[in-house]
C-alpha cells in the first residue's frame, strides 16, 4: 500500500513565498479549501496523513475534527512552517512539539520537515522526535535538489537516528518513510508530489509508483493543501525561477492527483507502520 501526506499549510507558509513578505499577520486562506480536500479523499476511498502546520489549528480549531472524523490521520509540519536549520535549537522544537500535542490531544506520531530541511546539521531533531514518543519521519528525500536532499539515503523506509540519516540503523526508534525518486535523462529526481507532479508527464509519476510497487516498497507521495486549492492561492510576484517552482501548472495539479488516486492505493503512514 502506497502512502499519501497532505502538506497543509497556507499560501504564506512556502519557504520561496515567505521570504519575500514582510514579518506580520496575513490572512489565511488556503484552509478554506480544506473540505474540498477531504471530499477528493472519500471520492477515491484515499486515506491520508494531514502533516498539519500547527498555527493552523490556533486559528482553526475545528479542523482536526475534520480531518480525524473523515478518518484520516493528523501529523506535525512545525508551529509556523519555519525550516529546521530556522528553528536550530532543541528547546524551541520541544515546545512546538508539546504545544502541538496539545493542540491535537496527542494524535500525532509522526513528522515532516518543512522543505524537507532534515540533515547532517539538523538531525538532531530525530532525538527530540523519540523523546516525545514519535514513530516516524518522512523529511528524506534520496536525491539531490537545489533546495534539500540526502542523495545517499535508501528509498525503503528504514530506521533513522540522528547518527544514522542514509542507511538503517537498528538502533533506531523512528521509522524513516523517504519519499520516492526516480531516474530521468540519467538523473535521480523526486517523483513524489509537489512541484514535480505538476512538471513531470503524469505517465512517468505513474510508473515510478508502479516501480516502487513492483519491490514492494511503498511510494510516499505527497502534496500541498495549496496545489489542490489554488483557487485559494494568491499571486505573490517572485523571481522568474521562484514563480516557476510555486505556481507551474498549479491548475493542474488537482486533476493529476484525482488521477493517480483512482489508479492507485494509499493510506495513512500510521496504518502501514500497524500492518
Amino acid at each position: 500500500m502506497n502512502l499519501l501526506g497532505i502538506d497543509f499549510e497556507e499560501w504564506f507558509h512556502p519557504e520561496l513565498i515567505r521570504k519575500k513578505l514582510k514579518k506580520k499577520k496575513y490572512e489565511p486562506t488556503v484552509s478554506k479549501g480544506l473540505d474540498k480536500i477531504i471530499d477528493l479523499l472519500r471520492k477515491t476511498d484515499t486515506k491520508a496523513t494531514f502533516f498539519v502546520v500547527g498555527e493552523l489549528l490556533e486559528i482553526f480549531p475545528t479542523m482536526i475534527d475534520k480531518i480525524i472524523d473523515a478518518q484520516h490521520e493528523i501529523a506535525f509540519h512545525t508551529m509556523f512552517h519555519h525550516r529546521l536549520d530556522e528553528i536550530n535549537n532543541k528547546d524551541t522544537f520541544d515546545k512546538e512539539i508539546k504545544t502541538f500535542s496539545k493542540l491535537t490531544n496527542d494524535r500525532s506520531v509522526g513528522f515532516r520537515a518543512p522543505t524537507f530541511s532534515l540533515n547532517k546539521k539538523t538531525s538532531w531533531i530525530i532525538d527530540v522526535l523519540e523523546d516525545n514518543n514519535y514513530s516516524y519521519d518522512s523529511s528524506v528525500v534520496p536525491c539531490k535538489t537545489s533546495m534539500y536532499g540526502i542523495p545517499n539515503a535508501e528509498r525503503k523506509p528504514y530506521k533513522i537516528t540522528s547518527k544514522c540519516l542514509e542507511k538503517n540503523d537498528p538502533n533506531g526508534k523512528i521509522t524513516e518513510f523517504p519519499l520516492s525518486v526516480t531516474n530521468f535523462l540519467g538523473k535521480t529526481i523526486p517523483a513524489c508530489g509537489g512541484f514535480y507532479l505538476r512538471f513531470l508527464p503524469l505517465s512517468i509519476i505513474k510508473n515510478t509508483i508502479k516501480n516502487y510497487q513492483e519491490q514492494t516498497i511503498p511510494a510516499t507521495f505527497y502534496i500541498h493543501s495549496w496545489e489542490l486549492t489554488p483557487e485559494f492561492m494568491p499571486k505573490v510576484k517572485l523571481s522568474l525561477k521562484d514563480n516557476f517552482i510555486t505556481y507551474h501548472n498549479i491548475s493542474k495539479a488537482y486533476g493529476k492527483m484525482n488521477e493517480i488516486l483512482k489508479e492507485f492505493e494509499f493510506t495513512s503512514f500510521s496504518a502501514n507502520i500497524r500492518k
